[in-house]
């Protein structure tokens, strides 16, 4: 079984998968030559640092950002070795990544920054805006509808991607890494077969995760009533956090009672959405994703063969077979 207390986080990137344990991060990609490139990185979650900001509600702000950034991290890292293959048939150079810049660094910040106010403006904005358009009075007819809106802006984007070839490549390592995951918790044996019996649908899944902050949403924002002025909009925008606090414990709790009956029928939407955002792997992408999760543990990797550690300096540039 699998040791108590640890909890296991993930997320596909581009040929690869991220996960993150409560000590380490790892990124694992695949890369053209076959071989597994793989960076492991410390990692200590900031409410793990300050007890007071572990406290319910408040500590799901402060993951969420935290898995955005190493999110961001990980696909970076991904598509650099990717550019990479895709422009050289040369090893990289002393088997790892080129740091970046602080300008390279800066444009990731402000990619980033714009990428999230964008998404504010699409699903929560947007579906203000067209409320208002269509005419809803009551505190309780506008939100409903601006719900509904919102819930129908979220399902669409994700049919839209669903349909692009690279999308379904990441969806099927997002499969992968859920079923990875599935076989750790259960303690089976962390090996491409067996993780290809357990399921790709996981409940603790961002894909959940964001389709409970839609209906989340609609509840916050009855409280607030409908809003007529400026001032109201930003008050509705500054209540997000809460909605993702609130959003992030539900989800916790979940993932924790995922056998409960009486929980099922609130936890089944979210894993039938996942029939979008997770695809059946094959067994190199279970391996990407058995090897990622093997490094943020510090498991042993002996019998997998090809597999490749960034070197921090160029004195630790080697190919491992173990961690």
């Amino acid at each position: 079984m699998k040791e108590p207390g640890i909890q296991i986080g993930g997320q596909a990137v581009i040929e690869g998968v991220m996960m993150r344990s409560k000590d380490n991060y790892s990124v694992a990609v695949r890369r053209k030559n076959g071989s597994i490139f793989v960076r492991v990185r410390p990692f200590t979650s900031f409410v793990r640092k300050y007890k007071i900001f572990s406290l319910p509600i408040m500590r799901g702000g402060f993951v969420l950002i935290e898995s955005l950034v190493l999110g961001v991290q990980a696909l970076t890292f991904s598509g650099d070795i990717a550019a990479h293959d895709e422009n050289s048939n040369e090893d990289l150079p002393g088997n790892t990544v080129e740091k970046k810049s602080i300008w390279a660094n800066l444009w990731l910040g402000i990619t980033v920054a714009f990428s999230f106010v964008l998404g504010l403006f699409i699903f929560f904005y947007v579906p203000l805006l067209l409320t208002e358009w269509l005419g809803a009075e009551s505190g309780l007819s506008f939100n409903l509808v601006d719900g509904a809106l919102r819930l129908a802006f979220f399902l669409l984007y994700l049919g839209l991607i669903t349909m692009m070839k690279d999308i379904r490549r990441v969806f099927e390592y997002h499969g992968a890494e859920h079923k990875s995951i599935f076989t750790f918790e259960n303690g089976a044996g962390l090996k491409p077969a067996v993780a290809q019996e357990f399921s790709r649908f996981h409940p603790r899944c961002g894909t959940s995760f964001l389709l409970i902050v839609m209906l989340v949403s609609i509840f916050v924002f009855m409280f607030l009533g409908k809003p007529d002025t400026l001032s109201e909009r930003l008050l509705r925008l500054a209540f997000i956090p809460v909605i993702g606090g609130i959003s992030y414990e539900l989800i916790r709790f979940s993932g924790a009672k995922a056998n409960s009956r009486f929980l099922q029928p609130f936890i089944k939407p979210g894993l039938w959405l996942q029939k979008l955002t997770t695809k059946e792997p094959d067994l190199e992408q279970l391996e990407v994703a058995i090897v990622a999760l093997k490094a943020s543990l510090g498991l042993d990797m002996s019998e997998h063969e090809g597999v490749v550690f960034e070197a921090q300096t160029t004195a630790d540039v080697q190919t491992v077979s173990t961690i």
